[in-house]
């Protein structure tokens, strides 16, 4: 993949005791009460150099709070005004760039939702024509590199040359204990192809909930990324929207005290090859987990079907049978032995305990 990006260093839009660059601020700016309480919280915060909140909000279905937009803006004002903090807001078409140029907005971002439609990342390039201005690009939902990438360029093209990469992770059909997928490997390797490129992790929107918060951050600097977009709410049992994943500013302030940034090694190929490994068997746990929930409903119509036919539980023939086979074939397969007798005597002792109580209910 070749690509004429042309990125002005991050410091031709922030000074170098900025960085690494903390972003931060509540989901959706609520009330203007709210937005002035957490950013002058924030600003008690020295590594905090950007304040966010989401103006408009795009939301999956209708009627639920997609924000207050211009009224917003007015609230960030006054914010930046009062703390000394530079403003940040989401734009999803060229109405919103409008607005958040009248009303000096310092940087903007591309959403993923507008990240993964080409025809609005290129409105909104074409609206910021002759503007000079940060531009924050989110990963698209899906884990598609091309199209994160084409989004840059869209804007590089545009005359953006202050841009910025933000890693909020992606989509993943597959149960997983983030809301959204890290898969470093994708964000890795587009340091890798633009080492210029500053890249912001979002571990609110990779966690989804706040005890995951500390370990996406941390992981973050781990792999050299740039800095972080964590988002912080007054009140955050109260948010209006993605409430389990905001912490107050306080609690922010606590984590970046345990972050550690560990001395840049710069070798991306590395990293990338190893996140690349990481990141299948992270696929590939989530696929044996899966196929491991279907084993145990099969179990569950087997141990009914036994109940109904008046057949004992324990098949002594058929188990000897199954451990025969199955470790003829994980020998050939280059399974140690002993590992996977262990493993195939915890899945039938729980199939066994699946039937057990199948049969003891009334």
């Amino acid at each position: 993949m070749t690509s004429t990006l042309k990125i002005n260093s991050i410091n031709a839009w922030l000074k170098p005791s900025d960085l690494p660059l903390i972003i931060s601020g509540p989901c959706s700016a609520e009330s203007e009460e709210q937005v002035l309480e957490t950013a002058k919280e924030l600003a008690k915060i020295d590594a905090v150099k950007l304040f966010r909140a989401g103006v408009w909000k795009p939301r999956t279905r209708p009627n639920m709070f997609e924000g207050h937009g211009e009224k917003a803006l007015k609230w960030m004002q006054r914010a930046k005004k009062e703390t000394g903090l530079k403003t940040t807001i989401e734009v999803a078409n060229p109405k919103h760039v409008e607005l958040a140029l009248k009303y000096d907005i310092d940087v903007l971002w591309i959403g993923a939702r507008s990240v993964v439609n080409p025809f609005s990342v290129q409105e909104i390039a074409d609206v910021l024509k002759g503007v000079d201005i940060p531009v924050m690009v989110k990963n698209p939902l899906n884990p598609d590199l091309a199209l994160w990438i084409g989004a840059l360029e869209r804007l590089n093209e545009a005359g953006i040359t202050k841009l910025a990469a933000i890693h909020r992770g992606f989509d993943f059909f597959k149960k997983s204990a983030f809301r959204n997928a890290p898969m470093w490997e994708i964000p890795i390797e587009l340091k890798r192809l633009f080492p210029t490129l500053p890249i912001i992790t979002d571990p609110s929107h990779i966690s989804g909930k706040r005890s995951l918060l500390a370990e996406i951050a941390q992981k973050a600097f781990d792999l050299e990324m740039d800095g972080l977009m964590i988002e912080t709410h007054c009140n955050p049992d109260k948010a209006l929207t993605d409430a389990k994943q905001q912490i107050k500013p306080q609690a922010l302030q606590e984590l970046l005290n345990h972050i550690i940034i560990r001395e840049r090694k710069g070798d991306v190929a590395f990293e990338s090859k190893l996140e690349e490994y990481r990141s299948e068997i992270d696929r590939l746990d989530a696929e044996m987990i899966n196929i491991l929930a279907r084993r145990l409903d099969i179990i569950d119509l087997i141990g009914q079907y036994k109940k109904e036919n008046n057949i004992t539980i324990l098949q002594l023939k058929r188990w000897s049978n199954i451990i025969q086979e199955r470790l003829e074939n994980g020998k050939n397969l280059g399974v140690d032995t002993e590992f996977l007798t262990k493993v195939l005597e915890l899945v039938h002792k729980e199939s066994i305990a699946r039937q057990t109580r199948i049969y003891n209910k009334k």
